[in-house]
């Protein structure tokens, strides 16, 4: 079985932590099994490596994602990256034509397809390990796994079974979907056997592939990618699960949660006090989640969510939370915090001066022993502060030693790079016309390269 996890998307359910570049996936607000800060992606990867079930599975992402996936998961983790976001079909299509045309995995092959992001027990990997041989004795065109509801709630989609079907004990065949009934629709449909739908399915290679003939779309990987912007836009629920003819549910009767709000997210923290700040004893279920260096205080304010980063600050009822999404939904700020596959970087200052350029201040953290890409501008000059540490830079081909006190004057054009030899801490000021992430040309991304190509030996 091969396994495809979607992780394409962007939220704000969870802002101001979650933006356009960080997802919920990404946050780390968890407990790892040692106690260390864990984000969902994290702690899915690691059942994915206890069940043996990574080696065998991409992640099919967007580009934004790219650096903060490489960031929390190393370098090794197997990416499916589509050019421009187009829903959950697309970027399932993508994936199916990698696996076809540059892995040669059979036809016969299960597929399943899984969210980034399921809050779950190792068991539910367990199940999900069955579903290649259910496929085939079924012999259906698609197996889902549905969690058994524990509560009806609105919140979820349905999965309806054919109760006339009593032949099996191991799976349900499906007659209908029903997405987020009210709650009395919902406490029938569970006395009818119905269970939440939990984005987990899975369906044979040719299956898939068979289809995109028929819909004349590519199969190669590389005509996929060129032709990506001409896909519709549709979920795969749409597009195939409701065409299907037969489908099949593997029940999961053990834990399973949506972590997709700050109410549920915080259900599941072990402390109440992330980062900097204290609440006082009279406060009861309130959490508080802090990525700024100075302090917060709440005092005497019950089921409450106070979240803080640089991109802004959110003080709410926990049931009321869910409403930030409609809130925030047309703020286009762009994101003031972000993970990269070296480290990470805040945005501490931006203005516009007199003479009408934009000026913009980082704090920029490279892990040690990674690296910069090397690359140029065309719109911005930089200077940079070394705040602590030390590293390795090479600009316009010349090498030596930065640390802390140093300055370096970067205009635009010039190449430069960075390898940190221990972690490294900069001030970065961006002077320029218009100052935005996509204005970085990249020539060679790997150190080794870098040297070995662009450094001139005196």
């Amino acid at each position: 079985m091969r396994s495809i996890l979607l992780s394409g998307g962007s939220g704000k359910r969870l802002w101001p932590l979650s933006n356009d570049s960080r997802s919920k996936q990404f946050l780390k607000v968890l407990n790892g099994p040692e106690g260390n800060p864990e984000s969902m992606v994290q702690r899915v990867w690691r059942q994915l490596n206890q069940s043996g079930l990574a080696s065998q599975a991409l992640i099919a992402t967007s580009l934004p994602q790219v650096e903060i996936l490489t960031s929390q998961l190393g370098d090794n983790v197997r990416l499916v990256v589509e050019p421009e976001r187009r829903d959950t079909f697309p970027a399932i299509a993508l994936a199916a034509s990698y696996l076809y045309s540059v892995e040669s995995v059979s036809l016969n092959e299960t597929i399943a397809v899984l969210p980034v992001d399921p809050y779950v027990e190792t068991e539910f990997f367990n199940v999900l390990s069955t579903l290649p041989g259910i496929l085939d004795s079924s012999g259906a065109e698609l197996a889902l796994m549905g969690v058994v509801p524990t509560h009806p709630s609105e919140k979820y989609g349905y999965i309806i079974p054919d109760n006339s079907d009593t032949e099996n004990s191991e799976y349900i065949k499906v007659i209908k979907f029903q997405e987020k009934p009210c709650e009395s629709d919902a406490a029938v449909m569970i006395e009818q056997a119905a269970l939440w739908n939990c984005g987990v399915f899975a369906f044979k290679l040719g299956y898939l592939i068979n289809l995109l003939i028929d819909m004349e779309l590519p199969i190669q990987y590389d005509e996929m990618l060129k032709q990506y912007g001409r896909l519709q836009k549709i979920s795969f629920d749409y597009q195939v699960v409701e065409r299907a003819d037969r489908i099949i549910a593997v029940p999961y009767d053990g834990f399973w949660k949506d972590l997709g709000t700050w109410n549920t997210l915080t259900e599941e923290m072990n402390g109440s006090v992330v980062g900097k700040g204290w609440i006082t004893g009279d406060s009861f279920n309130t959490h508080l989640i802090n990525e700024l260096n100075v302090p917060v205080a709440i005092l005497g304010l019950s089921n409450v969510v106070v979240a803080v980063s640089p991109d802004g600050i959110l003080v709410s009822d926990k049931e009321a939370s869910p409403r930030i999404k409609e809130i925030v939904k047309n703020e286009d700020q762009r994101p003031m915090y972000e993970e990269r596959r070296w480290g990470c970087y805040r945005v501490l200052d931006y203005t516009r001066n007199e003479a009408g350029s934009e000026v913009l201040t980082k704090r920029i953290c490279i892990s040690a022993n990674k690296n910069l890409s090397y690359q140029y501008h065309l719109l911005r000059n930089e200077v940079w502060t070394v705040v602590s540490g030390t590293g390795e830079l090479i600009l316009d081909g010349q090498s030596r030693e930065i640390s802390q006190g140093d300055t370096v004057v970067i205009d635009r054009g010039m190449l430069h790079s960075v390898k940190a030899l221990t972690e490294l801490d900069i001030i970065e000021v961006q002077i320029g016309s218009q100052l935005i992430e996509e204005d970085i040309v990249r020539v060679a991304t790997e150190w080794h390269d870098i040297v070995k190509t662009y450094l001139k030996h005196v």
